[in-house]
């Protein structure tokens, strides 16, 4: 008997040493850009690094992509979100168990040089959408993420899952800035908003929510349609509350709304040296619910029918971070969206807390690394640099693995379909230089990249038996 034991511990010690082993049998050096000098390597793991498990065929799919199963679900003609057996699902419009595997920005190009290509390579926008949706659907993807030609895609007879994108809060911001503000803020965050604050308190804000939320309900009998995002990264800032109540002037809605809500919390005497970080947390929550709350409410009124997927958080160190926030994002979200940048792989905690927080699932809608063998500068962008076209294929499926073993995570938008155009100046900074795509500028495919996804994609099912089964 003792003698049974001792070999029970010894297997469970050479497994688990085995698994340390293969699920980082890969290093990768990453670079935050092409100025910088230094390299940092990571362990990366592929699905051929994981013990005990083969690489396997695609499942057979629905139309839509989702997972043909004995349990099915109940069909409601739309997708929604189910909790099953501890892990969270899409569940497609059949029934079926669904994980969105998308490529954002699936449109063609908007520089000259990329029109010509597309007139050179493909005659038509159509044949284009068409012959790039069947490579998209061969590498094992089933969906398109945020800013896709969704007009196009839709007159496909069986299109991709799609999303669309509103942009309430960036259209206002527009308006504020010329209207009140001559054109330019004096000063304003990286998102471009003025002291990087969301104007959720303007009155004047509720006129472009119904604006630009109104025209969503041309989408609400489209069994293709995933859901919308409204807005993007907006900047939901720790301290909110002082800069509402220092940098904004005392007659402006902001202001006023912030100092009705501390004189409430604390009294009317309360000034802004008294303001504590508890403070600062539920304040967060007030102002995001303000925004929230009224976009929510519009998507629901135009469109009943189809799911709302948030407004992208990507701040680590902010809203990520923040449990008030996403309370107040499990309230009004059905899957909660999230760009993720700056690091080489999520955390398991911060992955565990953002379900625990919000009591809803996550979709990665931003992620993606630049190879340095694309001949592009590189400079510019949140993802990191690699050397190789290879080793962002590593990168993918390292991410997604990470993703499949949360068992909170409903899917991921590549970010993003096309590389920029290099000469195309009239894009912001950030979309000018960089190797983002799957496909270069002109619509070459990176194969060495698409392979990999290809194989992990194909094997997204599978690894959630092996993930499950292995947890149990």
């Amino acid at each position: 008997m003792y003698r049974y034991f001792a070999l029970v511990i010894v297997l469970s010690i050479c497994s688990t040493e085995l698994w340390a082993q293969k699920t980082t049998c890969l290093k990768v050096e990453t670079r935050r850009d092409a100025k910088a000098t230094t390299w940092n390597t990571y362990d990366t793991q592929t699905i051929d690094c994981l013990p005990g498990y083969k690489s396997k065929k695609e499942p057979s799919t629905s139309v839509y992509g989702g997972w043909i199963v004995k349990d099915r679900q109940e069909a409601t003609g739309f997708f929604r979100t189910a909790k099953i057996d501890n892990r969270w699902w899409i569940i497609d419009p059949l029934g079926y168990p669904f994980i969105h595997k998308g490529v954002a920005v699936f449109r063609a190009g908007g520089s000259d040089r990329q029109q010509e290509a597309l007139s050179r390579t493909f005659g038509t926008r159509e044949v284009w959408a068409q012959q790039h949706a069947e490579m998209l659907k061969a590498h094992g993807f089933n969906g398109l993420g945020a800013w896709s030609d969704v007009n196009t895609v839709r007159q496909q007879e069986q299109p991709l899952v799609y999303t669309v994108i509103v942009n309430p809060m960036g259209q206002y911001r527009h308006q504020h800035r010329s209207q009140r503000f001559g054109g330019k803020y004096k000063k304003t965050g990286w998102q471009g908003y003025r002291f990087d604050l969301a104007m959720v308190f303007d009155p004047e804000f509720d006129e472009y929510v119904e604006m630009a939320i109104a025209p969503i309900a041309q989408y609400k009998e489209d069994k293709y349609l995933l859901g919308y995002f409204t807005d993007n990264e907006l900047p939901w800032v720790n301290d909110a509350l002082d800069r509402h109540l220092t940098l904004l002037a005392k007659d402006e809605a902001g202001y006023l709304a912030a100092k009705k809500w501390l004189d409430q919390r604390k009294g009317k005497d309360a000034k802004v040296e008294d303001i504590t970080e508890e403070d600062r947390l539920a304040f967060s929550g007030f102002y995001f619910e303000t925004y929230i709350e009224k976009v929510a409410n519009a998507v629901r009124k135009y469109d009943p029918n189809h799911l709302y997927l948030g407004c992208r958080f990507n701040q680590h160190k902010e809203e990520l971070q923040n449990p008030e926030i996403f309370r107040v994002a499990g309230k009004y979200m059905d899957i909660i969206s999230i760009n993720h940048y700056q690091k080489w792989q999520p955390d398991t905690t911060d992955m565990e807390n953002w379900e625990a927080w919000s009591g809803k699932p996550f979709i990665i809608t931003e992620w993606y690394t630049k190879g340095e063998d694309s001949g592009l500068p590189n400079n510019t962008g949140a993802g990191w640099n690699v050397r190789t076209q290879v080793e962002r294929g590593y990168f993918y499926q390292n991410f997604a693995i990470e993703l499949l073993k949360s068992r909170n995570c409903v899917g991921w938008h590549w970010f993003t379909y096309q590389d920029n155009d290099p000469e195309d100046l009239k894009t912001d900074p950030s979309n000018r230089d960089s190797n983002k795509g799957i496909v270069t500028w002109d619509f070459k495919q990176y194969s060495p990249l698409l392979d990999n996804m290809k194989t992990l994609n194909a094997n997204v099912y599978p690894l959630i038996q092996y993930f499950d089964k292995n947890k149990k």
